[in-house]
């Protein structure tokens, strides 16, 4: 049935206000101040606010807001305010922990000068300046499809409201709005569902290698003031991983006796039996991490894929009519554990070059020079440097260890080779039948927590009868090969508890997929087996709300 949707226009068209995003649309602005221009800029975020999706450790390198605005330390409400102050990289065993020297971790892992914040806040804040400068954002609009016209991007329409979860207009039905671009910026984060969609569209994965993922896993804790100490950073690998899977924890002291702490693992993992949420709650049985969180509350829970293909799995970034930047392209330096600065500096070149071309009166024109000038920045040849860390580490740990070390800190970064990705995520796990099977300890309540009372911490929410935005190409996969080969490994990669299998009447075995626990991680849409689960946005404003995180 048609449906009548408002039309909107706009000159710039950017979807996300994730950091990448928001410089974007903040330098744009600058640049239209400058130069006396009126275009305009509007910003579409499916999250509930600014803010609201955005997960991360984090740690800031100010690289790029130093040249985003200049003065930002002067700035009052700046929620940059915690410099780190001292780190450590430990080596864990089961019982003990062991100090990496500083001599041993390439200079570029050192975060001298960076600032330990909440992603979240640091994102309103950014939303404020904008807004400031007379960007137009709205949150709660989520970006659902595009607008294509003789193989140029014209724009998006966002969703529509009050569809029910069989796919008819309930009552309360409102129609998604076309939103027409003259150039439009795809900012969703890491695995965007439209920028896949761009992708396979303009062929731009074409000559490059596959991406590579992590799934980061994230609590926000309120310890006692004598385990507080803002400004130090901590990292480790090792336990409770074995030598083959990649991943390493952190912990970042922030103010008020807060800690953000969190545990990454690469989805290039083999065994079915793993499951990334559970290695992150034993992780805190450690004897030198527990004492840190004892007598201590958590506060907030959330999990995100990440982007960790580095260099050689960067997409094309340009087709008729816009751009993928930040992390929906897959800027974030893995040895770094940082992506800010870099997603910031790729939305800014983006704005300048889209800037150019408006200047030209060109209308959805190819910004084709975009690749080589990002590549080419200081954001680029970073990239370019990291480039060998991530593949290294498909030799399993140590092998990895002292691959990125001779990298890193040997040739700094400029060695003559460019090492290739093992295969991609979803084709690593082994077959049940060569795989161990893994027994996590029970939860306390206290200290380690169930996968469902956790994501009640991440204030997840969808209107529960829309349509599952969880789809899968084939409903007889998730058992015919999902369940009989690797024992539904879907039941425990996702850290929110969305898949279960129960057993119908006649005990066979059926997956049910609980869609209102999803919090947006992506991570089934990365590494389901036979690629079968595709995730896309489900009603705008839906989803986790990220407090502080």
């Amino acid at each position: 049935m048609d449906i009548t949707r408002e039309k909107m226009n706009y000159d710039l068209l950017i979807v996300g206000a994730g950091p990448s995003g928001l410089s974007a649309a903040i330098n744009f602005k600058k640049l239209c101040k400058k130069y006396n221009k009126d275009f305009s800029v509007c910003v579409v975020e499916k999250g509930s606010e600014v803010g609201a999706h955005i997960l991360s450790g984090a740690i800031l390198e100010p690289t790029a807001l130093d040249e985003l605005i200049h003065d930002w330390k002067k700035i009052e409400d700046c929620p940059v305010k915690i410099a780190v102050k001292n780190e450590s990289l430990k080596f864990l065993t089961e019982k003990k922990s062991y100090t990496i020297p500083g001599i041993f971790t390439p200079s570029s892992m050192h975060n001298k000068g960076n600032f330990i914040i909440s992603l979240g806040s640091f994102c309103k804040w950014l939303s404020q300046q904008a807004e400031n400068l007379g960007v137009e954002i709205y949150p709660g609009f989520a970006a659902s499809e595009l607008l294509v016209d003789h193989d140029k991007l014209n724009g998006i329409i966002t969703g529509d409201l009050g569809v029910d979860k069989d796919g008819n207009r309930g009552s309360n039905f409102q129609p998604g709005i076309e939103i027409h671009a003259k150039y439009t910026l795809f900012a969703e984060g890491c695995r965007g569902h439209l920028g896949k969609k761009l992708m396979n569209k303009f062929g731009l994965r074409e000559n490059v290698q596959h991406q590579t993922y992590g799934i980061g896993l994230k609590e926000l804790w309120e310890v006692k003031a004598e385990n507080s100490n803002p400004g130090e950073v901590f990292h480790s690998i090792g336990w409770p991983l074995d030598n083959e899977t990649y991943g390493g924890s952190f912990l970042y002291h922030l103010d008020k006796n807060l800690i953000s702490f969190g545990f990454v693992i690469g989805l290039d993992y083999k065994n079915p039996y793993l499951s990334p949420y559970e290695e992150f709650q034993r992780f805190k049985t450690h004897p030198k991490i527990r004492q840190i969180f004892e007598g201590g509350r958590r506060i907030s829970y959330g999990a995100r894929a990440l982007n960790e293909g580095g260099m050689q799995s960067l997409p094309k970034l340009s087709f008729p009519g816009g751009a993928i930047i930040g992390c929906d392209a897959g800027t974030l330096n893995t040895p770094k554990i940082k992506g800010t600065h870099t997603a910031m500096k790729s939305g800014m070149i983006a704005s300048e070059l889209v800037f150019k071309e408006l200047e030209l009166k060109k209308y959805n024109t190819e910004i084709s020079n975009f690749c080589h000038v990002f590549r080419k920045s200081w954001a680029g040849e970073e990239l370019k440097r990291a480039r060998n860390v991530r593949p290294s580490f498909k030799y399993g740990l140590k092998v990895g260890m002292f691959l990125a070390g001779l990298d890193q800190i040997i040739f700094r970064g400029k060695a003559p080779w460019t090492l290739k990705h093992a295969e991609e995520d979803h084709l690593s796990l082994r077959k049940k039948t060569e795989a161990k099977k893994i027994f996590y300890p029970k939860a306390d309540g206290v200290l380690t927590f169930d996968r469902l009372t956790n994501v009640s911490y991440s204030s997840t929410y969808h209107e529960e009868n829309q349509p599952c935005h969880l789809k899968l190409s084939d409903n007889k996969i998730p058992i015919s090969n999902n369940f009989e080969l690797f024992d539904s490994p879907e039941q425990r990669y996702c850290p929110a508890g969305v898949y279960e299998i129960l057993k119908d009447s006649n005990g066979l075995p059926n997956l049910q997929i609980n869609s209102q626990n999803c919090i947006h991680c992506k991570t089934c849409d990365i590494k389901d087996p036979l690629q079968n689960i595709n995730w896309i946005t489900p009603e705008g404003g839906g989803g986790p709300n990220y407090t502080n995180m």
